[in-house]
C-alpha cells in the first residue's frame, strides 16, 4: 500500500530540564542536525522538516540546509506542533521525530510506518525496546505495557507491570517517536488534556483515555532521549563510538 509519509521534528528551544537542548552540540553537530540527518536517511519519508517556535532555531536550520517552519509558541506538546504542520501539508501519515532523539535510524521509522501499510485501520504507532535493569526504576525513562495484539495498555514513568511475585516479568522502555493518521492528530488537538495525561505528564495517554488505540512496535535499536546533561554525554559517547 503506497503512502505519503511526512516526517516532522518538533523542536522547542525553551526546554525545561535542559535549556536550548535542540541546539546543543553532540559529537560536533547540533542535536537538531543529528536528528534530521538520521531521519532523512529513511526511504519511507517523502520529506523531513523541523517545526519550531523559535526564530533562532529557524536560522540555525537554514544555515545547515535543513527545512524548517515557524509554528505557534502556544503549543503545549510536540504532537500539537505536528498538528499545525498538518494544516498546510497533506500526507497520509505524519511521523513525529522528537527533536531530542539524536539516535533515530531509518529502521525506527520503517517499523512505525509498517502497520499503516499492513493494517489500514491503524491510527497511531510508536516504538518500544526491552528496558535495561538500570532503566526500569528510572522515572526519566518512560515504560509501556501492551496487549496480546501489540496495542498499548498503559504508559508510565514507573516500572510497569508490578512484579508482585518476583517472577522476572519483562519491562519495556517507550521510545518517544510516533506516527499518526491526520484524524488522530485532529482528535488529539481537539480533546482537552486527560486526567491520566496530567497525572503522568505523558501526552500519549490522551489517546488511550479517549479510545484511540496506539500500536506499539518493538525494536532492537537503542535510542537515548536527551533530557539531561547526563543523557547528552551518553548520546555523544555512543555517537563517537559508532563506526563512521
Amino acid at each position: 500500500m503506497e503512502l505519503t509519509v511526512l516526517g516532522v521534528i518538533p523542536a522547542r528551544l525553551a526546554s525545561t530540564r535542559l535549556p536550548r537542548k535542540v541546539l546543543r552540540e553532540i559529537a560536533g553537530r547540533p542535536m537538531i542536525a543529528r536528528v534530521w540527518e538520521g531521519a532523512r536517511r529513511s526511504p519511507h519519508l517523502s520529506e523531513v522538516l523541523v517545526a519550531t517556535d523559535s526564530q533562532e532555531v529557524i536560522d540555525a536550520c537554514r544555515a545547515l540546509g535543513i527545512p524548517a517552519v515557524l509554528t505557534s509558541s502556544e503549543h503545549p506538546s510536540g504532537t500539537d506542533r505536528v498538528w499545525e504542520v498538518a494544516q498546510t501539508r497533506a500526507a497520509d501519515v505524519y511521523v513525529n521525530i522528537q527533536g531530542d532523539e539524536p539516535l533515530v535510524t531509518p529502521g525506527h521509522i520503517e517499523r512505525m510506518v509498517a502497520p499503516f501499510r499492513s493494517r489500514p485501520d491503524t491510527q497511531v504507532t510508536t516504538l518500544c525496546i526491552r528496558a535495561t535493569p538500570d532503566e526500569e526504576p528510572n522515572p526519566n525513562v518512560n515504560k509501556v505495557v501492551r496487549d496480546a495484539a501489540g496495542r498499548a495498555l498503559y504508559f508510565s514513568k514507573h516500572p510497569i507491570p508490578y512484579d508482585r511475585d518476583g517472577r522476572g516479568v519483562p519491562r519495556f522502555k517507550h521510545i518517544g517517536l510516533y506516527a499518526y493518521r491526520r484524524a488522530a492528530l485532529e482528535a488529539f488537538h481537539r480533546l482537552p488534556p486527560s486526567p491520566l495525561e496530567l497525572a503522568e505528564r505523558l501526552e500519549q495517554l490522551r489517546f488511550l483515555e479517549n479510545g484511540i488505540p496506539i500500536m506499539v512496535v518493538e525494536t532492537d535499536e537503542p535510542t537515548i532521549g536527551v533530557d539531561t546533561e547526563e543523557d547528552l554525554r551518553a548520546a555523544e559517547a555512543y555517537l563517537r563510538s559508532r563506526p563512521a
